[in-house]
């Protein structure tokens, strides 16, 4: 009789860019630039992107709807280019203002077996006494362990799957766009995409298997054999245990996922390829 395994809650306690948007017209103004429903927003945090008007993905973002602002949560992009662009849109006739960059605690419960996506994050600042409680809880996840978490959870990062080509769909993130909703920036591609099916790559963890890995190649495409036949991807991120790297995210080319069950690296030798616990696909 197998064992069912138990479900570990952890705290995950992060800090990141913050930035307010304040005025009658910010629910229809943020609307029209991300990819979530925010006109229908009440007093709950939304998780959604911000798109090249091409469809690729430029940034991450948590929306924080609270009575009389929204709190928009740079939880992964260039906050600098965000708030500069949300700026340079904004019409004189916009009853639309952006606060200063601050910094903000997320505070949130996960575990190994479900997706970050199902459970809601609280917010908070240094000033709070919440904040010493939680950093100082026994379950609040070490650097190490939330990277590794964030791994097996596929959740992009800046420069390495936000990297100017991919698009949230590619990414998992199908879940954060409301194909529903009116005009957004990029919602002629995400609705093409959508319609006819046509991802050509996806987002997976990877995982090495050889005990020997060969650091000194700087080559990051994955390819469908030792020989390396044909390119079937390209590594992204790579995660370091004990100084040995041992796992890492990847985008692959979809018409390879169902064929292989292993897959090859001139720095890793042969490699295993899995969904992550995160991510959705159409």
């Amino acid at each position: 009789m197998s064992k069912v395994k138990e479900i570990k809650e952890q705290i995950w306690l992060e800090k990141f860019d913050c930035f307010s948007i304040t005025g009658k017209d910010s629910k229809r103004f943020l609307n029209g630039i991300t990819t979530g429903n925010i006109i229908d927003l009440n007093n709950k945090v939304l998780k959604t992107c911000w798109l090249s008007p091409n469809g690729i993905l430029k940034s991450l973002l948590e929306i924080n709807c609270l009575e009389n602002k929204l709190e928009v949560i740079v939880f992964a992009g260039n906050t600098s280019e965000i708030r500069k662009y949300f700026n340079d849109i904004t019409f004189p006739s916009d009853d639309v203002s952006l606060s200063d960059t601050f910094s903000i605690n997320r505070f949130q419960l996960i575990d190994d077996m479900n997706s970050w996506r199902i459970t809601q994050p609280i917010f908070f600042n240094n000033e709070d006494k919440k904040y010493d409680s939680y950093y100082s809880n026994p379950n609040s996840m070490n650097a190490n362990d939330l990277q590794l978490w964030k791994i097996n959870q596929a959740i992009p990062s800046l420069d390495s799957e936000i990297n100017g080509k991919n698009n949230p769909l590619e990414l998992g993130l199908t879940d954060l766009i409301d194909f529903n909703k009116g005009c957004y920036l990029g919602q002629e591609t995400m609705s093409k995409i959508r319609n006819v099916s046509s991802l050509k790559k996806e987002i997976r963890i990877w995982t090495a298997k050889d005990k020997d890995l060969n650091l000194k190649y700087s080559n990051m495409e994955i390819y469908n054999n030792k020989n390396k036949e044909k390119s079937v991807g390209y590594i992204t991120s790579i995660y370091k245990l004990d100084s040995r790297i041992i796992k890492g995210l990847a985008m692959i080319k979809r018409k390879y996922l169902d064929k292989e069950n292993y897959l090859f690296s001139d720095n890793f030798g042969q490699i295993s390829i899995e969904k992550s616990v995160g991510s959705t696909f159409l």
